[in-house]
């Protein structure tokens, strides 16, 4: 299973320096400002960096390398099983179903493959049912996307209590295949391996680094990018559907979880908003954090554009695979594949649940003792003023602002700023 809670920190992104030449791309476009530019390599602060992975869909050096699970973390168990996203389904055009995909994957060599979208559309069941019963402050919000998860902590730690306590469905398949699993082969539980099929690598992170559990109920992950060859040489081979035993559980509501709406399109609920892309994402976050929001009863945020099929190890075009999910959706159509007693058993049981609440963790302070902090405050304010203002980045932080405060930190030095020099040389 995962790693404990709390260990080593882990990112799921790294920079080869190799490749990086500095050009301060990814730097500009990153939400939290956790990147810098120093001898022209660009550098990841590890505490403010969230894994949005905004750099590494802008960096056209391809010098931003997502971390995922190597070959020798899976070949040491001795039953593998496969957990795609429902984004899966979308990566290879019209005429490749579900049933195709699960199949190609088995034949890849995962001893056992789970359909995802199916545990997608049990745990719709379980927000609708959490929702009936929780109505104290709204709006809830959903706790999917573990990189809108730590956005929260971060940015917005006020804002945890509202996250609903429900894991996503990649746990929640996770945890009761390995039950399954292991009482139908008579194996070990820590003799399953069991990856999650990932079109964005923040799911490694919440693998290595869980926050509202001991330990990850997943193993590890792989993007959809290092297996999508595999699988497409496979479908090759036939054109004729290779039916499993899941091909009846198939739901169109879950395989739209993969989209932005999909989540809230299995909820009874009409007061309910989708949001993605992390800048519209921290914008309405900003308004909830404002009380703007208190009608809406449930708030879906995905940090990729578009949902999880914009994740950056995705393979297809966003705009095509969005059309393709949709139409997949339109072929399964909105019939629960799930049985309501078997939902109500697991709900009553708390198997949804998080075993712990989602804690603030907001960006460092710039003092603990509260007066240097504020004295620290004034001399960023003094320093900005003297400062361009035009946030060229060549200083090597994002803006202008950000590098007063780099100063004050003891992390930049004045002289870095060329403007300035300039003008002082002129006067």
């Amino acid at each position: 299973m995962g790693k404990l809670k709390n260990k080593t920190f882990f990112h799921s992104i790294k920079i080869d320096h190799n490749r990086c030449i500095g050009c301060v791309q990814c730097m500009r476009y990153c939400p939290t400002k956790a990147i810098r530019v120093k001898n022209s390599k660009a550098i990841i602060n590890k505490e403010l960096c969230i894994d949005c992975g905004e750099c590494l869909r802008v960096c056209e050096q391809n010098a931003i390398v997502p971390i995922t699970t190597s070959s020798a973390d899976i070949n040491k168990f001795k039953y593998i099983v496969a957990l795609p996203s429902p984004v899966l389904f979308s990566q290879f055009g019209q005429n490749i179903m579900p049933d195709q995909i699960l199949s190609a994957l088995r034949a890849i060599g995962f001893d056992y493959v789970y359909d995802e979208a199916w545990m997608c559309e049990m745990t719709s069941m379980a927000i609708e049912k959490y929702l009936g019963e929780n109505r104290e402050q709204l709006p809830i919000i959903s706790s999917t996307c573990p990189v809108v998860v730590r956005l929260i902590q971060k940015l917005f730690p006020s804002l945890c209590k509202l996250i609903i306590p429900i894991e996503p469905p990649r746990e929640i398949a996770a945890k009761n295949l390995r039950e399954q699993l292991s009482q139908k082969h008579d194996l070990k539980k820590k003799d399953i391996g069991i990856f999650h099929i990932t079109p964005c690598s923040a799911k490694l992170v919440s693998i290595n680094h869980p926050e509202t559990m001991k330990y990850s109920h997943l193993d590890g992950a792989l993007s959809i990018q290092e297996i999508y060859n595999e699988i497409m040489m496979i479908l090759k081979k036939s054109t004729e559907p290779h039916l499993m035993d899941v091909q009846n559980r198939i739901s169109g509501i879950g395989i739209g979880w993969a989209i932005s709406g999909g989540e809230i399109r299995g909820l009874k609920s009409s007061l309910a908003v989708s949001v993605s892309g992390v800048h519209d994402t921290i914008r309405i976050l900003e308004d909830v954090e404002a009380g703007k929001l208190k009608n809406i009863e449930y708030l879906e945020c995905l940090i990729c554009p578009d949902g999880c099929v914009g994740g950056p190890l995705t393979v297809e075009n966003r705009f095509v695979a969005k059309s393709n999910a949709l139409r997949l959706i339109k072929t399964f159509g909105g019939k629960k594949k799930v049985d309501e007693n078997l939902f109500m058993n697991l709900y009553r049981r708390g198997f949804f649940s998080f075993e712990e609440e989602v804690k603030p963790k907001p960006f460092p302070a710039l003092d603990r003792n509260r007066s240097k902090a504020i004295k620290k405050i004034q001399q960023i304010d003094r320093i900005f003023k003297k400062l361009p203002k035009i946030d060229c980045g060549l200083c090597g932080s994002p803006d202008c602002k950000t590098f007063a405060e780099d100063v004050v930190r003891n992390e930049a030095k004045m002289e870095k700023c060329i403007f300035k020099k300039k003008c002082e040389r002129k006067k």
